[in-house]
């Protein structure tokens, strides 16, 4: 089907909303890029197909969210794909910090012959009361 062009509700198969709400869900677009893509007319369309034939809550989100808040990833919900991908950043991330302060720490002690003791497990840098 070619991108933009319109449909009517009776074009509507089981097979192209299931189609529709798998990939809104994966995180390959958004339900109002889906609802774009397909020629969907329906602004809440998408949205009923996902809270019906989803398999993710759908149910707190409002087809009337302004274009403004939309773009903001920060307020749009992140399917499990997206949020797994998230996940992956920061870890690799702090992967990387992790083999950085490694490499400082080696540098120091060979370099400039500075040891850096690490506390021991189970001892606390605070003092703590005793309950007597």
């Amino acid at each position: 089907m070619e991108s933009g062009e319109r449909r009517s509700q009776r074009d509507y198969t089981l097979a192209f909303k299931l189609s529709v709400v798998d990939q809104v869900e994966k995180g390959e677009m958004t339900y109002k890029q889906a609802q774009y893509r397909y020629g969907i007319q329906g602004r809440s369309t998408v949205l009923i197909w996902l809270r019906k034939h989803g398999r993710l809550d759908w149910h707190n989100l409002s087809p009337t969210i302004p274009k403004d808040a939309q773009m903001n990833d920060q307020q749009s919900p992140l399917t499990p794909d997206q949020r797994i991908k998230e996940l992956e950043v920061q870890l690799k991330e702090a992967n990387e910090k992790a083999r950085l302060f490694e490499a400082m720490l080696d540098v120091i002690k060979h370099e400039y012959g500075i040891k850096i003791p690490k506390k021991p497990l189970g001892k606390s840098s605070r003092k703590v009361r005793s309950k007597a």
